[in-house]
């Protein structure tokens, strides 16, 4: 026979998972108590990453049913929820999804549901590497410097550079200077090249 579990998330302590919890009952799923796992934890934070879904997982059998409220409960990032998803059928566990319609994400009807879902996530990363790029196209040619700001200004690199010269050790530059033994270490790179 198989076991219902639920997973219910929210994001801050504010917030609670007691309608999540009423919400699948309402939709006619016999929970026990010792089944619904509930956290405060950012969806943005992979699945596998988060400590209350880790215990679930130890909890989870072949021919159980994790039943979430909406699918962002399960996380955030669509290739996310879609790897997880897959991992849990592939295990023999079917996952509901009540906002959309129940369906069981892991039957055919919810396969394709994921990939419709996967599609539209490659989409939005797709579209987020476009822009991105044509931001910085624009600011290179607007004449913006890209990247982090020089933590030395021309005239230290100049003075680094002769005590380098001299023989000092990057570890008493890096603390002269207030940076780090990286940056004096590119600095004397640069001169050796």
């Amino acid at each position: 026979m198989s076991r219902v579990f639920a997973y219910c998330r929210v994001s801050t302590t504010d917030q609670t998972t007691e309608n999540q919890v009423l919400e699948i009952t309402a939709a006619g799923f016999a929970l026990n108590e010792r089944r619904i796992v509930e956290e405060t934890i950012s969806g943005s934070i992979p699945a596998e990453q988060r400590p209350g879904f880790k215990r679930l997982l130890d909890k989870l059998e072949a021919d159980d049913v994790l039943v979430v409220t909406k699918l962002d409960r399960l996380g955030r990032n669509a290739m996310d929820v879609r790897a997880t998803v897959e991992k849990l059928a592939q295990s023999g566990i079917r996952v509901h999804c009540l906002a959309l319609g129940g369906v069981d994400l892991t039957s055919p009807a919810g396969k394709m549901t994921m990939s419709v879902i996967a599609a539209v996530a490659e989409f939005e990363r797709d579209l987020l590497i476009e822009r991105t790029q044509a931001g910085l196209a624009l600011a290179k040619a607007s004449g913006k410097a890209i990247g982090r700001p020089q933590s030395l200004d021309k005239g230290q690199v100049a003075i680094l550079r002769e005590k380098l010269s001299e023989g000092h050790s990057v570890a008493s530059l890096a603390r002269d200077f207030k940076t780090s033994r990286q940056t004096v270490m590119r600095v004397r790179d640069k001169v050796l090249t």
